[in-house]
């Protein structure tokens, strides 16, 4: 993202908030692996859209019309001692020069300057309970403003949830941010690829993953943007297996739900493919059927729909297909209608994709469930899951869990498929694995 991308979301949130309003917005804090080790730091995402500031211990300030400075960065100084330890940091000059901050001051002051911006502002626009911490620092800032009263200084009389109007300006993406989540579909779909190449019973699942999380990273793409799940066999039948210790086994497919993060957006993509390079006959079945209901929903993702017409269709065409395998019994619209298809798929069609892996944004709006528009990403990824012992279904069906997911943008006309490199027809992925 270029300085211009951020100080534009930065004017478009001030615009609506209006004057004599205040926004606060704090990064991540700093997350402890173990006792002496840190996690890699990621910036909270609400914070990091609106600064592309990198560093913890940071807090953002918007005051629309402030004549000084409108945008204010509270971060920490330049430290000789530490930067030798942990790296460089920003400091008020590169606050101010790199990172577009009208002004910055050390992360130390906060609490001596930040009341006193409070006391001339009406409305507080901040995301209560995201930040324990500075929650309470905040109602004892607002504590002090009011025992001021008698001398003239109102301060805030409004308080506004921030994270319902940032999340919905998260929600349609630029194409600045199309592009960069394109590039990470791409790096992501590369290592799919790689993945279906290099499969082969006898390999354990945490080797495929390794391969696949080297493939980004070595792509260009460092982190994954959550725990890959890479399950064979009856590990495939669990939504969020993420040990990915076991072997691959001949004749069981491998579920790989696996993404890369780029610039901080994710990618989302599951595939599912016979470890040995050939589906049996039940795999097959269950498989393009899976195909056929993703193909279904995709058909549903475009300008004007709501949000739930993918999910619809593709619960229609599941319900339909395990009638005709015998997996259900009854009449389609009844099973639809008693919810007989959660059995076997449980969760919904897909999610919104961005920053976060499941992204911000209302799914529903007054009680509606939301219309589709251009610059929307989201995810379609129907599944079928048929675990052994499942009652009164065929053993030939058993341990067999499949899930297809790709990664979409709404286009004015209909969708654009971010991650259309990975093969998922039958043939196209037989011929891949049988390539290697």
């Amino acid at each position: 993202m270029t300085p211009f991308e951020f100080r534009r979301r930065r004017r478009q949130l001030m615009r609506m908030m209006g004057h004599g309003s205040i926004a606060i917005l704090p990064s991540a804090p700093v997350a402890r692996r173990n006792r002496d080790v840190e996690f890699p730091y990621r910036p909270d995402s609400d914070f990091y859209y609106l600064t592309g500031f990198p560093e913890p211990e940071a807090v953002a300030v918007l005051i629309p019309g402030r004549r000084h400075a409108e945008y204010v960065l509270f971060c920490r100084e330049r430290n000789a001692e530490r930067e030798l330890w942990d790296g460089a940091r920003a400091g008020q000059e590169g606050a101010r020069e790199i990172f577009g901050a009208d002004d910055s001051f050390p992360i130390g002051d906060m609490d001596e300057i930040l009341p006193r911006m409070l006391e001339q502002c009406q409305r507080v626009f901040y995301a209560m309970g995201c930040n324990l911490e500075l929650d309470k620092r905040m109602s004892e800032w607002i504590s002090g403003i009011r025992e001021k009263g008698r001398a003239g200084i109102q301060g805030p009389v409004e308080f506004i949830a921030l994270d319902h109007y940032l999340h919905d300006m998260r929600l349609y993406k630029s194409r600045s941010e199309i592009k960069v989540m394109r590039d990470a579909a791409k790096i992501s779909a590369q290592a799919h690829r790689h993945a279906m190449k290099i499969c082969k019973p006898g390999l354990k699942e945490w080797q495929v993953e390794a391969e696949l999380v080297h493939a980004c990273r070595a792509a260009g793409a460092r982190y994954q943007a959550y725990s890959p799940i890479v399950g064979g066999g009856a590990n495939g039948c669990v939504l969020h297996y993420i040990d990915n210790r076991d072997v691959l086994r001949d004749g069981d497919l491998l579920l790989i739900d696996a993404g890369c993060e780029l610039d901080n957006y994710a990618s989302d993509i599951t595939r599912t493919f016979p470890i040995n390079g050939r589906f049996t006959e039940p795999q097959r079945e269950l498989y393009e059927l899976v195909l056929k209901a993703q193909e279904a929903a995709l058909e549903k993702v475009r300008p004007g729909n709501h949000w739930n017409e993918p999910h619809d269709a593709a619960v229609k065409v599941i319900t339909r297909g395990l009638l005709q395998l015998g997996i259900l019994s009854g009449r389609v619209s009844t099973q639809i209608k008693n919810e007989a298809y959660k059995r076997f798929y449980m969760h919904r069609t897909g999610h919104w994709l961005g920053m976060d892996v499941h992204d911000v944004g209302d799914y529903k709006v007054d009680g509606a469930w939301r219309l589709l528009e251009p610059g929307m990403v989201l995810t379609i990824e129907p599944g079928i899951y048929i675990p052994a012992g499942s009652k009164g279904v065929a053993k030939r069906w058993h341990n067999i869990g499949i899930r297809i997911e790709d990664d979409v943008v709404v286009t004015k006309d209909g969708c654009d498929i971010l991650t259309r490199d990975v093969p998922k027809q039958v043939e196209e992925i037989e011929a891949l694995m049988g390539s290697a």
